[in-house]
């Protein structure tokens, strides 16, 4: 049974974007070898991530990662079966904030900032979808 799951974390002060490619690099390492595929936003310290793949699988990754110490305010914002995955294409991508245009930001939430604290989980989804859409997520598929 396929799941898809959306968490938000914020980065203790010493994840750097040293830090945050060996993330990407090890999870573009494992996640094809456990059939999980998804998408990384980091953004002024805050993870939004959604990770697909099989419900075992998809679970035992998020319990390493809310135990994980770079890891704080670990939320769950959305899970749910799905028929497919949306996110097939990406063993782990990454959305390029540079990239990112502000109104597609204020598109979803009160100001042209990532937090996924003050929206829904369903409101993340879009706007991933929408960063898919408009070429703004980067790194090897």
């Amino acid at each position: 049974m396929l799941v898809r799951l959306m968490y938000a974390s914020r980065a203790v002060p010493s994840v750097d974007q040293d830090r945050l490619l060996d993330i990407l690099r090890k999870s573009k390492a494992n996640n094809p070898a456990q059939g999980i595929t998804g998408v990384l936003c980091f953004s002024e310290g805050i993870f939004l991530q959604v990770l697909e793949g099989g419900r075992s699988a998809v679970n035992k990754l998020y319990n390493r990662i809310a135990a994980d110490p770079c890891h704080t305010d670990v939320e769950l914002l959305s899970y749910d079966e799905i028929g497919e995955r949306r996110f097939a294409g990406w063993s782990m991508g990454q959305v390029n904030m540079a990239r990112l245009n502000p109104g597609l930001l204020l598109k979803y939430s009160e100001r042209p900032a990532l937090d996924p604290y003050a929206v829904s989980g369903a409101v993340s989804l879009a706007l991933f979808e929408e960063l898919m859409a408009t070429a703004s997520i980067v790194g090897q598929p």
